[in-house]
């Protein structure tokens, strides 16, 4: 298999320096915290919520513990597996563990409304919508999966052979200025297409759409292997890479299985491959390779899941494809045009001959043997009843804390008011998730995690009073935990903003020396790291030298995040390593998933070029990383 092309950080070393800082607020309790403080209560009693926790992923889940074992389990094996096949092999890192949460009903998972915000798939045909929810966030990604299967309707559609030989004749006429009087038979032999034409007509010759109620079952488990394939890729390998690739990536993996003889096989084609090909028919290869599908309706195209696995299974399968594959990528990569990229694969007529022989014969699969004694067992606990109450919350907050950013004032009346018809629905979402979160805390008031959660909404929805009382109750119940120094020295720097001089000065230090017991209490946190650098944003300071340092460390530990990169890009250009920046801004910037970040990628990625051509120096704006009203 093509070992893809991995984007090398900057070096960086774990904070030395600001871990020995001194300072004469390291020695000094938190505010609200003595030691005759003593908290009495009952604890809430065990729910049907299990954790389990292995080396690289954390899973929650609702189901019996003998299944949680098992796919967690098989997490790591399919880790093992992704780390062999692309030469890591068995090595320790420090990458922020993965949080799995499998929810066992659909009507829960979809009332959660959990907006994909840094991920989406596709644009598949609107049949295949299935739930899951993945966030790289910056404190680790998330990923949320509905824990039991689903199936699709494939034979449900209104597309016909016609529609998709249109399109594939007038990509044929564009390339050959017309001028030929088009041959269906030809047509079809000479056709740079995902699949095959004639499997869209029927046994007599109707091209009339088929209504009947075929379906193809997606199982929980596809889901969770596709998307932690897809995670590892963008963890361990973070790169520009195309979207339909991700996509076909995580399918290759998503059928993943552990033989009796406890051998690992992968590669087989997922359930219903061949009744999904024949309803949907060809796809343009062209449209593919250019991205010009992204743009595509998903009520109007045939792209679908299996079309993604059959492009992306041919192509590292091939001893012929494979190289360029891999050159397509590396181009991806480095940020040249996905018309450019394609241009590698050459005659796509060619390519698509191949891709259907490819279809009608017998798919290759792999088998790997390995020692099952080194994939570790999890560790596994109940959660209690409060703390299964903040399980929706903490997976809400990545939706709920971005607010679209307001109308600016070139925009034209239709977009003002579409901006501003999502701000205030966003805003509203916000208050009352915010309420819930509230009342919840209130409800359970022992509980460390609930007043945590609450302190991070609180603070990262612009709240710094709320901020600083929620982590002053999680201080008196844990005066030690790191995550409270770190909401509230945030909440105390939030706070110097728009007082005297003297008073900003001593709010802006004791707010920065929690973070850095913080740091001391957890080197490795990424959260202490983070705020210490976003601390001198807020404080209207240049970062200092040791920041800078920091916010490389929390890219090098959460790598699939955007923000931290678009953080890091900005100080390296101000440094005057425009260069570096480049390299750390593309997977944000052209990279596969649309994400907040990516208009002030795009936007610095462009004033980068334009100084390599001699144009001026960019001067990216900081970060706004706290949403306000």
């Amino acid at each position: 298999m093509a070992r893809t092309m991995q984007m090398r950080l900057i070096g960086a070393t774990m904070l030395a320096g600001l871990v020995m800082m001194p300072s004469p607020l390291l020695a000094e309790p938190g505010q609200g915290a003595t030691s005759e403080v003593l908290v009495t209560g009952v604890r809430s009693k065990l729910s049907n919520w299990r954790r389990a926790e292995t080396s690289h992923v954390v899973v929650l889940s609702d189901g019996s513990e003998a299944e949680l074992v098992r796919l967690t389990r098989n997490l790591e094996r399919l880790h093992f597996l992704l780390s062999g096949l692309m030469g890591r092999g068995n090595v320790d890192d420090d990458v922020v563990k993965i949080h799995v949460t499998l929810i066992g009903q659909a009507v829960q998972f979809e009332q959660m409304d959990l907006n994909n915000l840094r991920w989406q798939q596709g644009p598949y045909n609107e049949l295949f919508k299935v739930d899951r929810y993945y966030d790289p966030r910056e404190d680790g990604a998330v990923m949320a999966s509905i824990n039991a299967d689903q199936r699709v309707a494939i034979e449900r559609t209104g597309i016909t052979a016609e529609a998709v030989q249109s399109v594939i004749l007038s990509n044929m006429r564009q390339q050959t200025g017309g001028s030929s009087a088009d041959n269906l038979g030809a047509a079809a032999d000479a056709v740079a297409a995902i699949g095959t034409l004639g499997s869209l007509s029927s046994e007599h010759g109707s091209s009339a759409p088929t209504l009947g109620a075929q379906t193809m079952q997606i199982t929980a488990e596809s889901l969770l292997y596709a998307g932690y394939a897809q995670h590892f890729l963008l963890t361990y390998f973070p790169a520009a890479y195309p979207r339909w690739y991700l996509d076909g990536f995580g399918q290759v993996f998503s059928t993943m299985t552990i033989t009796r003889d406890n051998d690992i096989e992968f590669g087989r084609a997922p359930d219903g491959a061949l009744a999904a090909i024949q309803r949907f028919g060809a796809f343009p290869i062209k449209d593919v390779l250019d991205d010009s599908y992204l743009t595509k309706k998903p009520a109007d195209t045939g792209w679908t899941p299996i079309h993604a696995w059959m492009l992306t299974h041919f192509l590292l399968f091939s001893d012929k494809r494979r190289p360029q594959l891999t050159q397509y990528l590396a181009t991806r990569a480095s940020g040249a045009s996905a018309e450019t990229a394609a241009a590698i694969f050459g005659n796509q007529a060619e390519l698509g001959r191949e891709l259907q022989a490819y279809f009608r014969a017998r798919k290759p699969y792999l088998k790997v043997s390995y020692d099952g004694a080194k994939i570790e067992q999890p560790i596994v606990r109940r959660l209690r009843e409060s703390e299964v109450a903040f399980i929706k919350g903490r997976l809400e907050l990545g939706a709920r804390v971005e607010i679209p950013p307001a109308p600016g004032p070139d925009a034209d009346a239709a977009t003002a008011k579409a901006m501003t018809k999502a701000r205030d629905t966003a805003l509203a979402d916000r208050a009352r998730w915010l309420d819930r979160l509230r009342g919840d805390a209130a409800h359970w008031p022992n509980e460390t995690e609930a007043q945590l959660l609450l302190a991070e909404a609180e603070c990262r929805s612009g709240h710094a009073p709320e901020c600083l009382a929620a982590a002053k109750r999680a201080e008196i119940l844990d005066p030690a935990d790191p995550r409270m120094l770190v909401w509230k020295g945030t909440a105390t720097i939030m706070q110097a903003s728009g007082a005297p001089a003297p008073e900003k000065a001593r709010l802006v230090a004791e707010g920065r020396g929690m973070i850095l017991k913080a740091n001391q209490a957890d080197h490795d946190a990424v959260g202490p790291l983070l705020a210490y650098y976003r601390s001198f944003a807020a404080a209207g300071e240049v970062p200092s030298a040791n920041a800078v340092e920091a916010l490389q460390k929390v890219v090098e530990e959460v790598p699939a995040a955007p923000a931290p990169r678009l953080e890091l890009a900005g100080a390296l250009v101000k440094k005057g390593e425009a260069e570096d920046a480049r390299g750390i801004l593309l997977p944000v910037a052209v990279g596969p998933y649309n994400s907040p970040e990516r208009p002030p990628a795009k936007a610095l990625l462009d004033r980068i070029a334009q100084t390599s051509s001699g144009g001026t120096a960019p001067q990216p704006a900081d970060r706004q990383t706290s949403p306000t009203p």
